[in-house]
C-alpha cells in the first residue's frame, strides 16, 4: 500500500469524541479526535446518534461519583444509535439496527464498542431521541416505584426533584400505577410539566413550605417519598410519612447528603431504603428482568415516554452538562452525537435549556 494512502486510511480511523482529560467542571471537556472502536467478541460497534446526560455524568466528571473514572475518560452513560459493526460471537444484532443502551463512560462520541449485552433493539414505534432519553432515567424511576418502594395503586407517593430526568419519570409512572402523587420542584414551569405528565399535587420548595404544603395536600400523611436529590428537603418530606411509610433514596443532585434523626424512624415505623442501579441489578435478577419487561412495554405502547428539553452539538457538551449540573433543565437533555443527524438542536434552535 502506497504511503499516502496509508496515511488516509490511518487518518480515518478517529472519531470526535467529549474527553475528559482532568477531573472538573463540565467546562474542562475537550473535544478530540480519539481511535475509531472496533468489535470485540461479544462486541457491537454503535453509532450514536444521542447521547443523554445524566447528573451522574456531572458527578463522574468532577471525580465525585461514588467510583471513579480513570483519566482520560469520554463521559455519557445513555445512548441511542444504529450498529455499524459486529464482533465475533454475537448473532441476536445485525448492522443497521436500531438500539438503546447505558455504560458507565463513553456515550460522548460519534460512535462506541459495547458488549452487545448492554443494548437493547429499539421497538419500530419509537423514535431514536426518545429511546436514547429513556432509558437511565426511566429504570431508575420503575425500579424504585416497583420493587423497592412497591407502590401500590391508590397510594400517595411523593416526588422530590420532580422536574429533573429521574423525578419527572417517577412522576409519570407513579401516576400510571393509579398513584396520588405530590410533585415538588424549583420553578413553577417544572412544576406546570409535572402537572401535565399526571402530578395531583404539585409544590414549589423554592417558595413554599414543603412540610406544609405536603400536609395541605394529604393531611393523613404519605406513603412513599422518592427522593433523587437530597439536601434538606429529604428530611422534611420524611416528617411527612404515615406510619409504615417507605422512603426511597435515589441521588443527591442537591450536592447534600442528608443526614436523617433515627428517632423519625422509630416513631413512624417506617423503612429507609437505597436504590443503585448496578447493586440492584446484580443483586435482583428476576426483578431486574420482570421491570424492564414492563418498562418496555409501557414504552412500545406509547404509555411513557421522556420529556426532552434541550437538545446540544457534541461541540457544546459543556453547556448541556452545566444545565444539568446547575439543576436549570427540566426531563432530559440530549447530546447531538452523529454529525449526520438531521434532528433540531438547541445550539441552532431555542428549544429552551431550562425548565
Amino acid at each position: 500500500m502506497p504511503a499516502e494512502v496509508e496515511c488516509d486510511e490511518m487518518l480515518r480511523r478517529v472519531i470526535r469524541a467529549a474527553v475528559c482529560n482532568a477531573y472538573g467542571p463540565p467546562t474542562s471537556l475537550q473535544i478530540c479526535d480519539v481511535p475509531d472502536p472496533v468489535a470485540g467478541p461479544g462486541e457491537v460497534v454503535v453509532d450514536i446518534a444521542s447521547g443523554a446526560v445524566n447528573f451522574p455524568d456531572v458527578l463522574l466528571i468532577a471525580n465525585r461519583y461514588q467510583v471513579s473514572a480513570p483519566l482520560p475518560f469520554i463521559p455519557g452513560s445513555e445512548f441511542a444509535g444504529s450498529v455499524s459493526a459486529v464482533g465475533p460471537k454475537v448473532d441476536h444484532l445485525a448492522v443497521g439496527d436500531r438500539v438503546f443502551g447505558a455504560v458507565m463512560v463513553g456515550a460522548f462520541a460519534e460512535r462506541i464498542a459495547v458488549p452487545a449485552a448492554a443494548v437493547r433493539p429499539i421497538p419500530d414505534e419509537v423514535a431514536m431521541d426518545v429511546a436514547a432519553a429513556f432509558w437511565v432515567a426511566h429504570t431508575t424511576a420503575y425500579h424504585s416505584l416497583r420493587s423497592v418502594a412497591a407502590v401500590e395503586p391508590g397510594e400517595v407517593v411523593v416526588v422530590l426533584g420532580a422536574g429533573g430526568g429521574v423525578g419527572l419519570a417517577v412522576v409519570e409512572l407513579a401516576a400510571g400505577r393509579g398513584a396520588t402523587v405530590i410533585a415538588a420542584a424549583s420553578t413553577d414551569d417544572k412544576l406546570a410539566l409535572c402537572h401535565a405528565r399526571g402530578a395531583a399535587h404539585v409544590v414549589n420548595y423554592g417558595r413554599d413550605d414543603l412540610r406544609q404544603a405536603i400536609r395541605a395536600a394529604a393531611p393523613n400523611g404519605v406513603d412513599v417519598v422518592i427522593d433523587p436529590v437530597g439536601g434538606p428537603s429529604a428530611e422534611a418530606a420524611l416528617r411527612c410519612l404515615r406510619w409504615r411509610g417507605r422512603f426511597v433514596t435515589v441521588g443527591y443532585a442537591s450536592g447534600e447528603i442528608p443526614r436523617i434523626p433515627l428517632n423519625l424512624v422509630l416513631l413512624k415505623g417506617c423503612v429507609i431504603k437505597g436504590f443503585e442501579m448496578r447493586s440492584f441489578t446484580e443483586s435482583e435478577p428476576e426483578l431486574t428482568r420482570r421491570d424492564l419487561g414492563e418498562l418496555v412495554e409501557l414504552l412500545s405502547a406509547g404509555r411513557v415516554t421522556p420529556h426532552i428539553s434541550a437538545v446540544h452539538e457534541l461541540k457544546n457538551v459543556a453547556a448541556a452538562l452545566t444545565s444539568v449540573a446547575e439543576r436549570r433543565s427540566a426531563g432530559k437533555v440530549l447530546v447531538r452525537c452523529s454529525p449526520g443527524h438531521q434532528g433540531r438542536s438547541a445550539d441552532d434552535h431555542a428549544t429552551g435549556a431550562g425548565g
